[in-house]
């Protein structure tokens, strides 16, 4: 009974998946129209931006050292202590600076000593030669005692300036171990936050080769930078005062906000990959960003708000010779196209609603002249200019093909600003063509279209495919 009833099921799943197929291909057999995939234009806002990512740091941070040898016999903060300026933080212990002091003092006083005894020396040997010069000139003495005597004042007068200059050096050597003294004191030279302490107490320091650092200072942490890393092909396109967003791992879905203070020049080499840091200020009022969290960073170039977008994908799209096979039209004479990196085409003034929204025109060249003392080589970055580049879009007209030449914008790597063209906001554009029932091939990941800021024209396809185009990807 068993096998009866298995035997019954496997035939009635060989007979269904008989059946289906022998439908679906029939079905086919029926349908002679291609398939052709479409994209919508679309209204709204888009923005060409860079992406990188970067380390959270304080604005100003501090390495606190010690200028003397010893052992730290004393902490006054911690991890995440606030300190202030002038606050003493750590002491190293004072004994043996204490001895040299006492040593430098009782050494200054035996100087001093010996400076009012040479002192009178001086005097005893001035009322002698006043003497003998007296006696000498009655003619009492020969002149070799009056001789003897002036030889022994000068001598007393070279012995008060001897002492004199020991007692100048007792009182600096004092004066230095009393500074030293001080220096066994360690206090913080601004307000700020511990954020490393490298020291406990009881632990003997070095500062024979170089000052040892015991504690890292942050000024504040309401003010944060980011470091971030900007590959070398999109460095060209940074300016300071550029708008940035960035995301911390710590607050998923959380965006902050930046602005970007600084394009470095100085280039890194990491396994043969170039970049070049930007510094973006980061405001942290709620203290939530933590030095060292890693920042995932977008720059904004260019923004655009409440324009016709044309999907990349369908700027892609040039039809093969199959293509045209299948909706049976003959194929359209190509023009030439601009080259990538060749003449974009002439510029055009922008609409009054996206005029706002585009960077002010390049200054005058500035003259190779010296920069003045305290300026940056920021000041002398010029304000991007936008590119505007022609492109092609397919629609279906009657049934077949219809070019439409479109002017094109700042593209954010899915859709691109429609500048001018005969395109409206709902229209449907032509992406692929396929053969009859053959599954329509989904759109390729967004590569870069024609037009945008920054970017060049050009293109070429596969059979009955999308296109490739240098110019719109961000």
């Amino acid at each position: 009974m068993k096998r009866t009833t298995a035997r019954a099921v496997a035939g009635l799943l060989i007979f269904g998946t008989i059946t289906v197929g022998v439908r679906a291909y029939y079905a086919n057999q029926g349908d002679d129209n291609p398939n052709i995939a479409t994209a919508l234009v679309t209204r709204g806002s888009l923005a060409d931006e860079v992406s990188a990512t970067g380390t959270l740091q304080p604005v100003t941070t501090v390495q606190v050292g010690s200028q003397l040898s010893g052992i730290v016999s004393w902490l006054g903060a911690d991890f995440n202590s606030t300190v202030h300026k002038g606050q003493v933080i750590a002491r190293l212990d004072p004994s043996l600076l204490e001895s040299q002091v006492d040593q430098a003092r009782a050494s200054l006083a035996k100087a001093t000593a010996e400076a009012e005894n040479s002192r009178a020396q001086l005097a005893a040997a001035r009322q002698t030669l006043e003497r003998i010069a007296s006696l000498h000139a009655k003619g009492v003495v020969a002149q070799i005692e009056l001789e003897k005597a002036a030889l022994a004042q000068g001598l007393a007068q070279a012995q008060v300036s001897s002492v004199d200059a020991q007692v100048v050096q007792a009182r600096a050597a004092l004066s230095q171990t009393e500074v030293n003294l001080a220096r066994a004191v360690i206090t913080s030279p601004i307000d700020g936050v511990v954020i490393q302490r490298n020291v406990d107490v009881g632990q003997a320091v070095s500062a024979s080769v170089s000052s040892p650092t015991i504690f890292s200072v942050a000024a504040g942490l309401t003010a944060m930078e980011v470091n971030a890393r900007i590959d070398e092909s999109d460095i060209a396109k940074l300016r300071p005062l550029q708008d940035v967003t960035f995301q911390v791992d710590a607050y998923a879905g959380r965006l902050f906000s930046g602005t970007v203070r600084q394009v470095r020049l100085e280039p890194t080499l990491v396994q043969n990959v170039i970049t070049y840091s930007a510094i973006i200020d980061a405001p942290n009022p709620d203290l939530a960003l933590r030095p060292g969290m890693t920042a995932n960073v977008k720059i904004e170039i260019a923004r655009r708000d409440e324009v016709v977008r044309i999907p990349n994908a369908a700027l892609r799209f040039k039809p093969s010779p199959d293509a045209y096979a299948l909706l049976g039209q003959t194929p359209m004479a190509e023009k030439p196209r601009p080259k990538a990196g060749g003449d974009a085409g002439p510029r055009v003034e922008l609409p009054v609603s996206n005029a706002a929204h585009r960077p002010s025109p390049s200054p005058a060249p500035v003259a190779a002249t010296r920069p003045q003392s305290g300026a940056t080589i920021d000041g002398l970055f010029s304000p991007l200019t936008s590119v505007e580049t022609d492109g092609r879009v397919w629609i279906i007209e009657n049934e077949r093909l219809k070019p439409v030449q479109v002017r094109l914008g700042v593209t954010d790597g899915q859709n691109t600003e429609l500048v001018a063209g005969d395109v409206q906001a709902g229209a449907a554009l032509v992406t692929n063509v396929t053969a009859p029932g053959a599954a329509v091939r989904a759109t390729a990941t967004a590569i870069p279209a024609a037009g945008g800021i920054f970017m060049t024209s050009a293109g070429r396809s596969g059979a009955g495919g999308a296109g490739r185009s240098g110019g719109g990807g961000g």
